[in-house]
């Protein structure tokens, strides 16, 4: 029986990727939820001096109440590492687990991962209600907690790869990290979703690939936001509107734009209430743009919209 991740409804996210599991409420602080989220990946001897340098960095990049609970699993033991905050808790077995204060949080390492493992607030429930919870295989949706039910035949079976069954995989309610080019499973059809268009076989057009999998080619203008169809870019016939899912109203309606100048393109942000950033490949801080100055951007950029993380691609010539 492969492992099962449910998640219940809720206006908070949760993101799930390899053997990580992240629950985090933490509204106006897009750059903490980015940088618990590129946690996911995360494994093996050093991960948890990794998530205590992150929790060293928690006070700066939380802009307000933040609370959040974030599980990394490591393969070869079937262990895993833990780092939670605020009202976060993260629970095995339906017992809550106890770790060593360290700045930022709570830190445990070592700990079995059991059968079932939870994060989200306070203690996890005993089971999940029935009808209101989905089985997440990878990617980022709301929600108010995760229940991850592991494989008995493979305790590391929380860090496998996504399964080609039919389970959901997050379109983009607020992407996080980097993610791979590979197809996903279509999300139900309820709420919002992130539009989005497949590269065509143009090879020269730049794209803009969403951390779950989604791509946008970048063959024209564009203008990205929660409801970007009335900017003046768009009414005007100069720029093709992209809108972005945004359950916790963090992206502006018309937030940033993409603009090509042959083969160059830049990056503006539209006066966005919560500002625009970039990051190169290797970067490990965010630079905000100025509103309304373009910004070009090179292969391996990524871009932070809201809670959104997006990452553009170059093809070489």
């Amino acid at each position: 029986m492969p492992d099962r991740c449910e998640v219940l409804p809720g206006d908070s996210v949760v993101a799930r990727r390899g053997g990580g599991l992240l629950w985090v409420d933490a509204p106006g602080s897009p750059a903490l939820v980015a940088a618990l989220h590129a946690c996911l990946g995360v494994s093996g001897p050093g991960a948890d001096r990794v998530l205590a340098a992150v929790a060293g960095q928690v006070s700066s990049l939380a802009h307000g109440a933040a609370s959040f609970a974030l599980v990394v699993a490591d393969p070869a033991t079937g262990t895993g590492v833990a780092l939670w905050s605020g009202k976060g808790q993260p629970a095995v077995d339906g017992v809550p687990m106890s770790g060593s204060s360290v700045e930022g949080g709570t830190l445990a390492s070592g700990f079995q991962l059991g059968q079932t493992l939870y994060v989200g607030p306070g203690q996890a429930a005993p089971q999940m209600p029935p009808g209101v919870a989905y089985d997440l295989v990878e990617g980022t949706v709301p929600g108010s907690g995760a229940m991850l039910q592991l494989a008995a035949s493979a305790p590391a079976s929380a860090a496998a790869q996504p399964s080609s069954a039919p389970s959901f995989s997050a379109a983009s309610d607020a992407g996080f990290g980097s993610g791979s080019g590979s197809s996903r499973v279509a999300a139900p059809d309820s709420g919002e979703q992130t539009a989005f268009w497949r590269p065509d076989t143009k090879a020269s057009a730049p794209v803009l690939r969403f951390d779950d999998g989604m791509v946008v080619t970048v063959d024209e203008d564009i203008v990205l936001g929660r409801r970007p169809d009335n900017h003046e870019m768009v009414t005007s016939g100069g720029a093709r509107p992209v809108p972005i899912a945004d359950t916790q109203n963090v992206l502006s309606s018309a937030h940033a734009a993409l603009q090509r100048s042959g083969s160059e393109v830049s990056l503006v942000d539209l006066g966005s209430l919560n500002g625009t950033h970039v990051a190169g490949p290797e970067a490990t801080e965010w630079t905000q743009l100025e509103p309304g100055v373009a910004h070009p951007l090179s292969d391996g950029d990524r871009l932070l919209l809201g809670w959104t993380v997006i990452t553009f691609e170059q093809p070489q010539d």
